[in-house]
């Protein structure tokens, strides 16, 4: 190549600037059979960076499940995961996090994050019609926590309020391990007909390319990069890094997008998230081994006099490339110029399976498309790993070195009044959980969002879920319980699992016990995800979440969020958390234990940070959730609810307080009184009984190879355990409704 524009003389030095390693400069020279310029260089660190090409992970990734009956799109294929439904339906779903750029901007690295999720599924050609998060925080007490939560709580909230999609479900946990760094990930489901979905591919010698929706400005340049790196403390100098979005633009885009698919001109689509426009030409070029000649000075833009680089690698958001079948390029502009969005032609396909860049008649950048990408020829390491001193140090934990709390009632209201645990209706409220009137969960509350799929009888079942402190206890079994539980939560509300999206939130890859965390949690998901069928359909992989402090770098929690897809074939199924009616009689179902490791409240009333994961059992849990299944399908039971954070006690109190009941039980004999209560054993579901339904479902369970135990009946209002009145439910309820309220009105 001759002379670029602005080009600049680069070294390894560069090359490390921007995130590459001396190996990785050598391989790009070799690809390329000389020394890259600075563009070139821009190219490769964005699209080697861990964001982008996994590298540090694709190994292990390959080792989970992908097959399945319903599966349209396996993971990599298409932008979301795509799962057949049933009707000549199918659902796209996914989950991507925006950590790195919540932490330095709260409210716009939210909002993009959602902004961003939905894209990835109507650039496939499904509507959104749900949308959830996973929310991880630290220490509440501090300002810079109510700070940040504020801004993200309130990014998703208007960003997806404007959008207009309902967020229907979620859970936010805090820990101060994310006092610096919190995690933010984002999920959206679509509908669309089966048939009717485009794919992010690039073919056709001659058809040409276009870039629509907002212009290109600064804001994200280097943002795949930027995602790639730990926190530390010269990081708000990367606020460029963070991008700015625009609900409202989106929605125009949105419905153009779906509009222009129906035209049947488009050959391919993408949206442009993390590195821009070159992550598109790339992907789409490398799918249908095809190149592009691209003229960036075509690209319309926000600021004036913009680099090569900078217009290839920002991440302006509401942004996506299409392929036009050549000759309907009239259709095309009538439709994006009729929702008053940006339509200009950048380019052409090419036959040279390469990427070449011009700008004002002058090349800037010639790359290979395939060397780019993940499974071309990106980088693909598999890291050293060991187990943490602190693994084998947890299992010293036994339970007679904690003493019984000889206040009962007292751990109840710590329970209740822990953030992790209180109600998180301030979040809630400032999500619109109705628009689109899909949402059957608000007034009808159950373990999973019910979302209605509207001219059919079936509904989606949606949760996201993951106890970090069991995967950082366990990350084996932490993990697999994070699936367990997902699916627990799909069965109690009346649904079957059938997929799951991972969002993978872990430290620095390079340090070995981190490492560890993230293979351990590879396992135990693959593991659980073979035992209930749920293939991994796709998702997003998170390193480098942890805080530098001076010489101390403090990872977080390994979270490993599962987000799970689940279908009701038929509405009437959908089964609520509540308690429907004083006297009904309350099982639990599923096997108690002399167990509190890595409870809440273990860890928070008792201090203990250092215990195993719960006790857990697969094949325990599996038989657990097909007895649920069939008793909802019996119509023998009112209501279902997992038993999760907090123990029985918590479970209890969540089914009693939506109707204002009490419950009056007994506690077992067999086991310590606090082990039964709030203990976090997994593989049980507390359900409640019609008298005249009793025989029938006694019947039933005995029959089955699961352990169930009368415990007590619904209460008019109040909560008594083994005959003692520890309040009524409107006095707990008081507790458990005004924790973060509190909190978060310390700050403005």
């Amino acid at each position: 190549m001759g002379k670029t524009v602005a080009e600049k003389v680069v070294t390894t030095e560069t090359a490390a600037k921007l995130g590459l390693l001396a190996d990785e400069f050598d391989k790009i020279k070799s690809i390329l059979g000389r020394t890259p310029n600075f563009t070139e260089l821009s190219i490769f660190s964005v699209m080697w960076s861990e964001h982008c090409s996994y590298k540090n992970s694709i190994t292990w990734l390959k080792t989970l499940p992908k097959k399945g009956s319903r599966i349209l799109a396996e993971a990599g294929e298409e932008n979301s995961g795509l799962m057949d439904i049933g009707d000549g339906l199918a659902c796209a779903f996914k989950i991507e996090s925006h950590n790195h750029p919540s932490a330095l901007e709260p409210y716009q690295g939210a909002a993009t994050g959602v902004g961003g999720i939905n894209r990835d599924i109507f650039t496939m050609g499904a509507r959104p019609i749900a949308q959830l998060n996973s929310l991880r925080f630290g220490d509440l007490n501090l300002a810079r926590t109510q700070w940040l939560m504020k801004g993200v709580v309130k990014g998703i909230g208007d960003y997806g309020n404007a959008f207009g999609i309902p967020t229907v479900g979620g859970e936010v946990f805090f820990d101060e391990c994310y006092n610096v760094n919190p995690l933010v990930n984002a999920m959206s489901a679509g509908i669309v007909k089966v048939g009717e979905t485009i794919s992010a591919i690039s073919k056709g010698v001659g058809n040409p390319v276009f870039i629509v929706g907002s212009a290109t400005g600064k804001d994200g340049i280097h943002g795949a990069t930027f995602a790639s790196a730990d926190i530390t403390e010269d990081s708000a100098n990367d606020l460029p890094a963070v991008q700015v979005g625009d609900p409202f633009q989106e929605k125009l885009l949105l419905e153009a997008t779906l509009e222009v698919i129906k035209t049947g001109a488009v050959v391919g689509m993408q949206d442009m998230g993390a590195a821009g426009i070159i992550c598109s030409t790339s992907e789409m070029s490398a799918k249908g081994e095809h190149g592009m000649k691209i003229y960036l000075d075509k690209v319309p833009t926000r600021q004036k006099d913009m680099q090569p680089f900078e217009i290839l690698l920002s991440e302006s958001q509401e942004r996506m490339l299409i392929v036009v079948d050549k000759g309907k390029e009239d259709v095309v502009n009538a439709v994006f110029e009729k929702w008053d969005l940006n339509c200009e032609e950048i380019g052409i396909v090419t036959a040279s399976k390469r990427l070449e860049f011009y700008m004002k008649g002058e090349l800037v950048a010639d790359v290979p498309a395939r060397d780019l990408v993940l499974g071309g020829g990106a980088p693909v390491y598999k890291r050293e790993f060991k187990e943490p001193a602190s693994f084998a140090a947890s299992k010293n934990f036994t339970l007679d070195s904690v003493a019984e709390p000889k206040d009962y009632v007292e751990v109840a209201k710590h329970l209740l009044s822990h953030p992790n645990i209180a109600s998180k209706k301030w979040v809630i409220q400032q999500y619109d959980s109705m628009v689109g009137t899909a949402n059957m969960s608000t007034n009808y509350p159950s373990d999973a969002a019910l979302v209605n799929i509207k001219g059919t009888d079936k509904a989606l079942a949606l949760t996201v879920d993951c106890n970090s402190r069991y995967v950082n206890a366990d990350p084996e079994t932490g993990c697999a319980i994070a699936v367990a539980e997902a699916a627990r939560n799909i069965v109690c509300s009346g649904g079957v699992p059938v997929a799951v999206t991972n969002c993978l939130n872990f430290g620095n890859p390079y340090n070995p016990e981190v490492y560890w965390q993230f293979v351990g949690a590879i396992k135990g998901m693959g593991k659980a995800c073979v035992k209930f069928d749920t293939p991994v359909t796709g998702g997003n992989v998170s390193f480098y979440n942890q805080s530098v402090k001076g010489d101390v770098t403090e990872p977080v929690f390994p979270t490993p969020t599962i987000g799970m897809l689940g279908i009701l074939d038929n509405k009437e199924f959908a089964t609520s958390l509540a308690f429907q009616e004083a006297g009904n009689r309350i099982y639990l179902i599923g096997e108690s234990q002399n167990d509190i490791s890595s409870s809440e409240y273990l860890y928070s009333y008792h201090g203990v940070k250092l215990s195993p994961a719960p006790y857990f059992d697969l094949e325990k849990e599996y038989q657990v959730q097909r007895a649920i299944r069939k008793l909802i399908q019996k119509g023998l039971v009112q209501s279902a609810h997992d038993c999760a954070d907090g123990g029985l006690f918590i479970t209890l109190f969540e089914s009693a307080m939506v109707n204002s009941l009490g419950f009056d039980i007994s506690t077992d004999e067999d086991f310590r009184k606090d082990a039964f209560l709030f203990g976090e054993a997994q593989g049980r579901v507390v359900v409640s009984v019609k008298d005249s339904d009793e025989d029938a479902f006694i019947d039933f369970m005995s029959i089955t190879s699961v352990e169930f135990t009368y415990i007590g009946d619904v209460a008019e209002t109040d909560i008594v355990i083994d005959d003692e009145v520890f309040f009524s439910v409107a006095e707990a309820k008081e507790i458990y409704d005004t924790v973060l309220e509190k909190k978060l009105e310390q700050v403005e």
